[in-house]
């Protein structure tokens, strides 16, 4: 089984998301406890893909058209951590 961690400051952004989102997270979630990251990019739905720039070495999920998860994963301690769940917001302008 995987552990997730989320960041602080994520209790204060699921405050603002959308129920469907927050469903969609959950799922996300249970996902990831029980396959990790690979049982990710076995359902197409989720995009999951590797981050460049600023953000390399963390991976990001589709949670919608517009909201994404950015979580970063350390495989030695079987452990995702949850950095950022973003309205797409966070490539560089």
């Amino acid at each position: 089984m995987w552990e997730i961690y989320e960041h602080r400051r994520l209790s204060k952004q699921l405050k603002s998301l959308p129920i469907d989102i927050l469903k969609k997270y959950e799922k996300w979630k249970d996902i990831v406890m029980i396959s990790g990251p690979k049982g990710l990019k076995l359902i197409k739905g989720f995009h999951d893909e590797s981050l460049r720039g600023e953000l390399k070495g963390h991976r990001s999920s589709r949670l919608g058209i517009k909201y994404r998860v950015i979580y970063k994963v350390k495989e030695s301690e079987i452990m995702v951590q949850v950095v950022n769940l973003t309205a797409h917001d966070y490539r560089k302008k």
